[in-house]
């Protein structure tokens, strides 16, 4: 057994994962041989109490110190009808990014006043169905959406509550690609440049735009709570320069989400109760006449420990004095992150608890790119074709980033709870793939 093995179980598997007596791997008291006997592999298990447990660290926290606040999910992490009616029953609201999930939101009989809808190029027809649902609040990220969302309020003789993005310029040691609060970036009304005044002067004077407050997000997989802390005393300074100016009334306050999680043991994330208690004392810190509702959008922290990555081995090639590369039935088209982002995991043997001393081991994926690597330089015991490799922390931004590149269906989805599976989402076959051709 490598050595980390028990540190691994603890900290980055879902809640309570174990061996069994036959060395087996056991996710929410269901065995991954069984499952992957019964679902195949590729197969994406997601555990009904790390996620309920990951949803009430911050309901409780915020409840606690800040009662007036909603915990948003940020969709874009991963959703299916089954995830999201446990976020719902968790008292969560949902941010989503697209008609999509919008909609699978509406089969989950998601309530639409706890929703809140994002994007930096929303479409016409998306920001029609928000005011058609109801969805709690549009977040502006462009000054011409005003434009837009007012006049299609207008033809639905109804107001839009909106926030407005801003980009307050903190710049989150993380990947450049999920770095978001810089001045150079795609998302966003600059307050530096201006755009973000302007926008409030424009939909303050837009009769059919209700501005509730103002929304920032920095970016993802956030390690550190100082830039929460610079962010919202950036935008409170800014909000009250607004109200000032313009008469800004801030009923709504959102710092966004991307806190951090493991991937691997080195990795040191806050917890959630620990980026709660940073956002709230520095909003309570400013004696605000009226204390503005808060709105905190975790996505990854909530979802990401949840669910493990279940493959099976195939090829296994050694390169004399160079590596050993053991293949896998999935790859970089369910989980991109390796090869966009240079993303690090662990891996455990799932079948059986092997005595052999771990060895150096690269785990490639079965898509045609030389850059489809999941795992590079990983200990593990000696893999033979037909043994199941579980990677932990596989619960956001997989399934929500998966492709069929090569014309590989995606996987399937279980959500297990007391020894229990359901299937959540199926298999993609091949004929399947063929429906989408006229």
């Amino acid at each position: 057994m490598n050595e980390h093995e028990p540190d691994v179980l603890k900290h980055i598997f879902p809640l309570h994962t174990t061996r069994n007596g036959a060395g087996r791997l056991v996710i929410g008291g269901a065995e991954a041989n069984d499952l992957a006997s019964e679902f195949g592999t590729p197969l994406y298990i997601y555990d009904e109490i790390t996620l309920r447990t990951s949803c009430r660290a911050y309901t409780q926290a915020l409840a606690t110190s800040y009662p007036n606040s909603l915990v948003l999910y940020a969709g874009k992490a991963y959703v299916d009808p089954t995830l999201l009616r446990i976020v719902a029953s968790e008292g969560l609201g949902m941010d989503a990014v697209s008609s999509g999930e919008v909609h699978v939101a509406q089969a989950a009989d998601f309530p639409a006043e706890r929703m809140v809808f994002h994007g930096n190029n929303k479409l016409p027809r998306e920001v029609d169905l928000a005011l058609e649902l109801g969805i709690g609040r549009i977040v502006v990220d462009a000054i011409e959406e005003i434009e837009i969302i007012n006049d299609m309020a207008q033809r639905k003789n109804c107001k839009a509550s909106v926030l407005l993005r801003l980009t307050p310029g903190v710049e989150a040691h993380t990947h450049e690609y999920i770095r978001t609060g810089a001045i150079d970036s795609k998302f966003g009304l600059g307050i530096e440049s201006g755009a973000a005044e302007e926008a409030i002067a424009q939909a303050m004077h837009a009769p059919h735009i209700d501005v509730m407050g103002l929304h920032a997000h920095i970016g993802s997989q956030i390690f550190d709570v100082d830039p929460y802390i610079d962010t919202l005393n950036i935008v409170m300074d800014f909000a009250e320069q607004m109200r000032m100016r313009h008469g800004l009334d801030m009923r709504d306050l959102s710092p966004g989400g991307g806190g951090g999680v493991r991937y691997t043991l080195e990795d040191d994330p806050p917890d959630p109760a620990a980026v709660v208690a940073a956002i709230t004392a520095t909003v309570l810190a400013r004696k605000i006449d009226r204390s503005p509702r808060l709105l905190i959008e975790p996505g990854r922290s909530i979802v990401a420990r949840s669910a493990i990555a279940l493959y099976g081995v195939g090829t296994v090639k050694e390169i004399p004095g160079v590596r050993t590369y053991v293949s896998v039935d999935g790859g970089m088209a369910d989980n991109p992150r390796p090869a966009m982002y240079q993303s690090q995991y662990l891996a455990l043997l799932a079948n059986r608890l092997d005595a052999h001393p771990p060895e150096p081991v690269t785990i490639a994926g079965r898509y045609c790119e030389s850059g489809d690597v999941l795992l590079r330089d990983v200990n593990l015991p000696p893999l033979h074709r037909g043994d199941l490799l579980a990677v932990p922390a596989a619960g956001a931004y997989h399934m929500s980033m998966a492709s069929t590149y090569n014309m590989v269906g995606r996987p399937a989805v279980v959500m297990v709870s007391d020894g229990h599976a359901r299937l959540t989402r199926r298999r993609e076959t091949d004929d399947d793939l063929l429906k989408i051709f006229p």
